[in-house]
């Protein structure tokens, strides 16, 4: 498969202001998937008042998703639509009553199509979106339009309307191709209707859930319409409505990415899977586990899937992953000197995982890199090193490592 241009990382915020972080530890990265340029604004998303008059503001942008892949002008670039656009499927004011309200007329019966607020743009001012002087900005918002129940018809107007204007939804891919800041509000909007689709019924009592705080915030309702059990519409005592700590909210799973750098620091361990292609390899990650610290998780994870001991780690960067709901946490560690020997057979994820020097990792970095399924660059020869693209935090943490994150000055 042809390799895609790889689009630029985001800018990390304020990187020309002089700090003793940035003296002390260089310049932050920003990775793919991070950098959105939208004010969340999340103490207004339970105010109905503001999301009623942003969602129908006329500078207002909506962001199309089926089965959550995304609607796209190129697989570069977001498709957007309006709120007329999509009126006929949400219906004309979603966000008409106050969520006390909504709670208290709940009808499980009716299918209510997922909204996303996901923030204002507020290099966009002059727009016209202004909510009590100080939320100034372009909203957007994200909309999931796949044919369901009572929008059946409606949805599927709606996706016939914008395939005949050219724009067509995602092929399954992961849709690292979008610029930066665009990547990162799909990124938001995937990761929460992912959350919201996968949290139908409450984990508590098993009845059905609502979706509150315009999609960040499911909530069990004490009362149902469609319940026939009981004069009241009651339901049983659930025990997410005595305490906060018991409501549903967005879950992130951490995940730890390491590059592991050989005890005199000459060297790099990565690892690869069966299921890639040949050649390829990447850094070792794996997930943290409850009440473990990330320093652990790395140590434990490289020695279970490698058989390397690590002292010291270091954490580098981090990347939101919304496939579905993961933060890499990107780390270095240092071999201790007597734990350097390679060995499989603790776990069976790797299909190999062998020390590199450093020559070969920059070399790779410079023209063994592509998506998983595309090709190489051109200067790439059949045999060398492959490695993931710039858009992966694997790539950025071993490009740390080769410039002399961990030693201060570039490898050798």
């Amino acid at each position: 498969m042809p390799q895609l241009p790889t689009p630029a990382l985001p800018e990390p915020a304020h990187p020309e202001v002089d700090s003793m972080l940035s003296r002390r530890f260089g310049k932050e990265i920003a990775n793919y998937y991070s950098g959105s340029p939208l004010n969340r604004v999340g103490f207004l998303r339970t105010d109905n008042t503001f999301l009623s008059l942003a969602l129908r503001h006329p500078s207002t942008t909506v962001l199309l998703f089926k089965n959550l892949e995304p609607l796209l002008k190129s697989p570069s670039e977001l498709a957007t639509v309006t709120f007329d656009d999509v009126k006929s499927v949400i219906g004309d004011d979603p966000f008409g009553r106050p969520e006390a309200d909504t709670i208290a007329q709940y009808n499980s019966s009716l299918y209510i199509p997922q909204i996303i607020f996901l923030g204002l743009d507020e290099r966009k001012e002059k727009e016209g979106f202004v909510y009590r002087e100080h939320y100034k900005g372009q909203p957007w918002f994200a909309v999931d339009v796949t044919p369901k129940e009572s929008v059946t018809d409606a949805a599927e107007k709606l996706i016939e309307k914008v395939k005949s204007e050219g724009l067509d939804f995602s092929k399954g891919r992961m849709n690292m191709s979008l610029h930066a800041q665009e990547a990162a509000i799909y990124a938001e909007a995937r990761h929460l209707l992912d959350w919201n689709a996968r949290n139908p019924f409450c984990a508590s009592c098993g009845y059905k859930t609502l979706s509150v705080n315009a999609g960040f915030k499911r909530t069990c309702p004490p009362a149902d319409i469609a319940n026939a059990v009981t004069d009241t519409n009651a339901r049983p005592p659930c025990a997410t409505r005595t305490g906060i700590s018991n409501l549903c909210f967005p879950r992130t799973d951490p995940t730890v990415i390491m590059a592991v750098v050989s005890a005199d620091g000459q060297r790099i361990l990565l690892g690869r899977q069966k299921r890639w292609p040949p050649h390829w390899y990447s850094t070792l990650a794996g997930f943290l586990e409850p009440a473990e610290s990330v320093e652990e998780a790395v140590r434990r994870e490289v020695w279970e899937e490698s058989g390397i001991h690590l002292g010291r780690v270091v954490i580098h960067s981090t990347q939101p992953w919304p496939y579905p709901a993961n933060l890499m946490i990107g780390a270095i560690g240092q071999a201790i000197p007597e734990g350097e020997t390679v060995h499989l057979g603790h776990d069976a994820e790797l299909e190999d995982a062998k020390w590199f020097s450093a020559e070969e990792v920059r070399e790779a970095l410079r023209v063994g890199t592509s998506g998983l399924g595309e090709d190489a660059g051109s200067e790439y020869k059949e045999g060398g090193l492959r490695l993931p693209p710039s858009t992966a935090i694997a790539n950025q943490l071993m490009t740390a490592v080769v410039n002399g994150f961990a030693s201060g000055s570039p490898m050798i």
